[in-house]
């Protein structure tokens, strides 16, 4: 594979340029101070609410249908008619080829539909394939789009290839939101993850995202907040916020309310919103409503 040198110079340049520890004793030692000083004050009911409203509502599953995608859209039209004094889920996350169902069977107008694309989970596929997918789910009603980094090029050092493919999906998005999941089970280490990051975010990426919770271990704290120390830099240079999605395992009420503190103490409120903090979930909604209603209620 040839390589244009000049613009490995520019992707080393920005992964040079960057000042986000990624020294793996050193995260997971400012994680746990972290959480000690600040997660005990945020178990609270209004906390566990809000989350709930940063809920990617997730199925993907191999037995997914229409069928069965239909009545996954009905549970999120239910609790809009039956719980209207709370906020609902902040999207409905499915397979690309399901965005027309979702479409055709939602009746919120304040829960978006993403989708995952181009070739999720292994994102290995040609770019031509992955950006047709994206069309397609986009022409189907697809407000968000989550694609898988390329691992293997980003394996192989081939970043100008892993940032074309990125930015080439991002344009057939246009304004549409780009989720890119970085697949952290798999990067391992805080200084892949941070690089992972920073290539995410100058490629185009809306928002980074921890995992698709197939195969490799899915979001770690860690993970979480080398990621959003990448994402405070990005901002403190360019003057963009981009989002950030934990997934994959994400099942309790006290592991969701980790990820609020690392989000809330590393970026702060005004990443306090559902426009930049999600989180990838399937079980984790009914644990949160269960949570704040105290009902033993499984809405979802």
């Amino acid at each position: 594979m040839e390589h244009n040198h000049e613009a490995l110079d520019k992707y080393q340049s920005v992964l040079a340029g960057s000042n986000v520890v990624s020294d793996d004793a050193q995260v997971k030692a400012a994680v746990e101070k972290l959480l000690a000083e600040h997660e005990a004050e945020n178990q609270r009911k209004d906390v566990y609410q809000f989350l709930l409203n940063c809920v990617d509502l997730t199925t993907l599953g191999t037995e997914d249908s229409e069928q069965s995608v239909a009545a996954f859209t009905k549970k999120v039209n239910d609790y809009w008619v039956k719980y209207p004094e709370y906020k609902n889920v902040a999207a409905i996350c499915v397979y690309s080829n399901f965005a027309g169902v979702v479409r055709a069977n939602l009746e919120v107008s304040d829960v978006n539909i993403a989708v995952c694309s181009a070739c999720f989970p292994s994102s290995q596929a040609h770019l031509e394939t992955k950006v047709a997918e994206t069309a397609l789910a986009l022409a189907d009603g697809a407000d968000e789009v989550d694609i898988v980094l390329n691992v293997g090029y980003f394996r192989d050092g081939a970043y100008e290839e892993l940032c074309d493919e990125i930015s080439e999906i991002k344009h057939v998005m246009g304004e549409h939101h780009l989720k890119v999941i970085l697949e952290t089970g798999l990067l391992k280490t805080a200084e892949n993850i941070k690089k992972a990051s920073l290539l995410a975010m100058y490629s185009g990426a809306d928002f980074i995202k921890t995992s698709t919770g197939k195969i490799y271990p899915g979001a770690s704290l860690e993970a979480a907040y080398v990621m959003c120390q990448c994402i405070k830099e990005y901002y403190e240079k360019h003057g963009v916020k981009i989002g950030f999605k934990p997934s994959g395992g994400v099942r309790t009420t006290e592991e969701a309310v980790k990820y609020y503190t690392i989000v809330k103490e590393v970026l702060g409120e005004e990443w306090l919103n559902n426009g930049l903090f999600r989180i990838g979930a399937s079980s984790l909604a009914n644990a949160l409503f269960e949570s704040f209603t105290e009902s033993g209620e499984k809405p979802f």
